[in-house]
Formats: structure tokens, C-alpha cells, sequence
């Protein structure tokens, strides 16, 4: 059976493994305070020129995603997302049970549009009554976004302005970070995320380690007092240098971005096939997650032998399904899956 429902099915990447063998029987200091995450951290600032930036080490995603938004937030503010964002469906109400409402605007091809987010802020902070209503108070995008699109330079920029004129925070999910970076004709870089968002972080548990997020702070307001707010929500690691350890190589001799590469690049072979074959794309992704619509009947014969995520019935007799690739993904998965979907 070749696995390719989620980019997290394997455990850790081989050089993770043995950095932390090698290290195995070492004595550090704990939480975050050990040389590792010093390096770590110090190795982020340089490749996100950034060299200001604060830098903590988290185990999840939704850990993450909860910690900054608490942290940002006055009790009567929420969090704005589009309806498909990933806090808003995937996180089973975390930032609401954290005291927060996620504001929902209209996903565009799985983005957020400038303009939305400027109607939604006007229309609040014009409003008469607006106290009786929760108040704007940060941007949570995700990049690749939940179905695989990618921001460009101009439309985070624009992004950017519209969270400058009111005065909310920028934060950008980089759970999938790897695969963004890597991805053909992106002109996004992680100097451009530093330089125009308060806070993101670098995803490590869907990119090779075998749990770790990396958070990246820039703006001075959102500093202070960070690790208190990450302890009370039990997000410090006791052994925190094994956060550490798998930055530290995960980021160097551009490991990371190897990893998106190899993970996009046989995303796209699948996808090629998908095309050839004519079956329906339903996202235009150029990630490591793709979107086809399969006949029932056809899903059945591959499921015999591959596994997929479904998302949807667009009808009673199709499915469409998200193909994920990842580090991990072999050139012998890959080939017999597209053979396989050649055949049907």
C-alpha cells in the first residue's frame, strides 16, 4: 500500500535521526535554552534576514496557530481568515476555545483577497455601535494555503497595506512553508515573509522532522512576554532540544528547501498524469498537494492499492480527492501511482 493522503505519514528524515543519535546522551539545559535552539534560531534570523527577530521552537501546528493568536489578541478581538482557512475548519474550534472568534471572509482560489479584508475593516471600525461587535485584530493566512495556492510578492504586499492603515498584525501559517518556497514561478521568499509579516512561522512536521514549528516574530509589539503565553497553553518542551536539533539541520546546506523540491516536483508528475488522463482538476496547485475529481468506480480500483484524502462528492458518483506528496514520497510510489491512473 503506497500512502499519499497527508505530507506526515513517515517519521523524520534520515539526517534528523542521526543528529539526534548523536546527540542522544547529552546533558542541556531544557525549554528552549540550549545551544541547539540558540543555533537554531540564530541560523533563522540569517536566512530570513531578520537579524532582530525573536525565534521560539513549538511541537504543532495548531499549538502554534493557537499561541500567536492568544498572544496578539485582546480579549473582545478576533482572529480574520477566509471560510477555508485552516483555524477556521480544521482546528476544531481552538482559537474559539482560546476566548477568540475567526472572522471569515471569501476564499479567492483558497486566498485572501486585499480588498475583502479592507471592506471587512472599514465596515467595523465606520460602524457607530462597533463596540457591540469583535473587532479585527489580526490577519491569519497560510502559505501554500489549505488547497495548495501560493501567495505572490504583490498580493501579500497588498495585504500588508491594508493591516498597515488599521494598525491589525500580519501572521502566516507555514506549516507547508517547504513546499511554497520550492515551488516553480513562486517569487516568495523568506526574506519577503520577514520583511512584511509580524509573525509566521517555518513548519517542521509536515516537512521532514518529526514535530516542530518554528515562530518568527518581527513585529517588537508581539515579543514581549511570548514564553509566558507558550508555557500556559503547553507549548514548552522540557527537552526542547530536540526542536532544536531538527532546525538546526533541517535549515542547513538548504536541506529544507531540498525537501520541497523533491516533494513538488513528483506532486507535479501525478499531476501531469491526472491531466493527461483528462480526470477534472479541481484546485490549479503547484505544490505538493494536488486536487482531482475521480469516478467512484475508478477511486476504487486505486484505493486497492494507494490511499488519498477525499474532500468532497460533487456529485453521487465522483470524489474529489487530495493527492499529498512529501520528502518521504519515492520515484517507485510515484511512478506506479501515475501508472496505475494511466490504466484505469
Amino acid at each position: 500500500m503506497f500512502r499519499f493522503e497527508c505530507d506526515y505519514c513517515e517519521g523524520a528524515h534520515p539526517l534528523i535521526l542521526q543528529a539526534l543519535a548523536k546527540t542522544n546522551l547529552e546533558q542541556t539545559p531544557g525549554y528552549g535554552l540550549d545551544p541547539y535552539c540558540t543555533r537554531a534560531a540564530a541560523r533563522i534570523r540569517q536566512i530570513c534576514e531578520a537579524p532582530k527577530a525573536d525565534v521560539h521552537f513549538l511541537v504543532g501546528g495548531t499549538q502554534a496557530n493557537t499561541t500567536v493568536i492568544a498572544a496578539a489578541l485582546r480579549p473582545w478581538q478576533g482572529a480574520v481568515a477566509v471560510s477555508e482557512g485552516h483555524i477556521a475548519v480544521h482546528e476544531t474550534g481552538a482559537i474559539e476555545a482560546a476566548g477568540h472568534k475567526v472572522l471569515t471572509l471569501p476564499p479567492h482560489n483558497g486566498k485572501m483577497d486585499a480588498q475583502d479584508l479592507r471592506a471587512l475593516c472599514k465596515a467595523h471600525f465606520d460602524d457607530s455601535s462597533r463596540e457591540h461587535t469583535v473587532q479585527p485584530g489580526i490577519v491569519y493566512i497560510s502559505h501554500p494555503t489549505e488547497t495548495g495556492t501560493l501567495y505572490t510578492l504583490h498580493e501579500l504586499e497588498a495585504l500588508r497595506a491594508v493591516c498597515d492603515t488599521y494598525g491589525l498584525p500580519l501572521f502566516l501559517d507555514g506549516a507547508r512553508l517547504a513546499y511554497g518556497l520550492a515551488a516553480e514561478g513562486t517569487d516568495l521568499t523568506l526574506g519577503n515573509l520577514a520583511r512584511l509579516c509580524d509573525v509566521f512561522y517555518i513548519g517542521g512536521t509536515k516537512a521532514g522532522a518529526l514535530f516542530g514549528e518554528a515562530v518568527v516574530i518581527t513585529n517588537d509589539s508581539l515579543k514581549k512576554d511570548f514564553r509566558y503565553n507558550i508555557k500556559q497553553r503547553g507549548g514548552m518542551l522540557a527537552k526542547g532540544r530536540l526542536l532544536g536539533i531538527q532546525f538546526d539541520t533541517l535549515l542547513r546546506n538548504s536541506l529544507y528547501l531540498q525537501i520541497g523540491q523533491h516533494a513538488d516536483r513528483l506532486a507535479l508528475q501525478i499531476r501531469r498524469t491526472c491531466l493527461e488522463k483528462g480526470l477534472p482538476m479541481a484546485v490549479d496547485s503547484p505544490t505538493n498537494q494536488q486536487f482531482f475529481v475521480f469516478p467512484d468506480t475508478a477511486l476504487a480500483k486505486l484505493e486497492q492499492n494507494f490511499t488519498f484524502s477525499p474532500i468532497c462528492k460533487p456529485d453521487a458518483s465522483h470524489t474529489e480527492v487530495r493527492i499529498c506528496t512529501s520528502w518521504a514520497s519515492t520515484d517507485t510510489a510515484v511512478n506506479a501511482l501515475c501508472s496505475a491512473i494511466s490504466a484505469l
